[in-house]
């Protein structure tokens, strides 16, 4: 699996944020010489306008915005159009894209936790294609929910931590599939909600063209934000399951904030995936 990454997504940084450029850093420099590495475009606006409204795009772009978690970063359109690049790239060439800032709680018409733009819902609309989203990351996606809740190109399923941020995802909902899970609840209760999160996806006469995975790793064991105590063992069984669909595969990164664990959990990731 090809990496797709650029240093340009470091150059931003609030001090003390747990979005940091570090996390990233260290991840490519323990992927780098394991895995090939591929360069993104920016998304155009037109890309982004598939799932997002003119006016956040617009808000965005003047910085006349305000979230407490999302700085108005000098530049932050154009970092946020880069790893919304990062995405459509990784869902060209079947990669991950190790990219920030990450994207999914951005709806169509609002940003929050970190996120900009919906990296991973720019490039399923963008690709056409019958797609299943699976959400890992220890927060809910409630941005890819708000963009995709009734499209029948599209079946997401999440599993995260409950109760936490944002505080939505605590049922199913149409084609949104939400699984919460307690705080370090651990490998064998994750993994085996897991199984039956894929079993319901695919029961449901939905025969994905694809799968794409929004890879938050903060449910891993030593998370400050959002841990279900899972070890990089588990990342791995993740992988094997998804391979195991036979559906071709795209990643990008959303959370994850031990920022020397970032690059060994990715590596297991892909490793289940590849079945190595």
């Amino acid at each position: 699996m090809k990496i797709v990454y650029s240093e340009r997504c470091l150059e931003f940084a609030e001090p003390g944020h747990p979005e940091s450029p570090e996390r990233v850093c260290r991840a490519a420099e323990y992927l780098r010489g394991r895995y090939e590495f591929v360069e993104p475009e920016p998304a155009s606006e037109e890309d982004l306008l598939l799932v997002h409204t003119p006016k956040l795009v617009a808000s965005v772009k003047s910085l006349s915005f305000f979230d407490y978690d999302s700085p108005a970063y000098p530049g932050i359109y154009d970092y946020a159009r880069l790893a919304a690049g990062g995405a459509l790239r990784a869902s060209e060439v079947r990669g991950f894209s190790l990219m920030r800032p990450p994207g999914h709680h951005a709806g169509r018409d609002f940003l929050g936790g970190f996120c900009y733009f919906n990296n991973i819902a720019v490039a399923v609309r963008r690709s056409g294609r019958k797609t299943l989203i699976l959400d890992i990351d220890g927060h809910h996606g409630n941005g890819t929910e708000d963009i995709f809740l009734g499209d029948p190109q599209v079946v997401y399923v999440s599993l995260h931590r409950a109760p936490l941020y944002p505080g939505t995802g605590l049922s199913s909902v149409g084609n949104c599939l939400n699984f919460p899970l307690p705080a370090r609840c651990g490998d064998a209760i994750y993994l085996g909600t897991l199984d039956d999160a894929l079993h319901e996806a695919l029961s449901r006469d939905f025969r994905p063209e694809q799968v794409a995975l929004s890879v938050g790793l903060d449910g891993y064991r030593e998370d400050p934000l959002a841990s279900l105590g899972l070890s990089t063992e588990a990342y791995r069984e993740i992988g094997k399951r998804i391979g195991s669909l036979g559906r071709p595969v795209f990643a990008v990164l959303e959370g994850g904030y031990v920022p020397e664990a970032l690059g060994p959990n990715i590596e297991a990731l892909i490793q289940g995936l590849e079945r190595r």
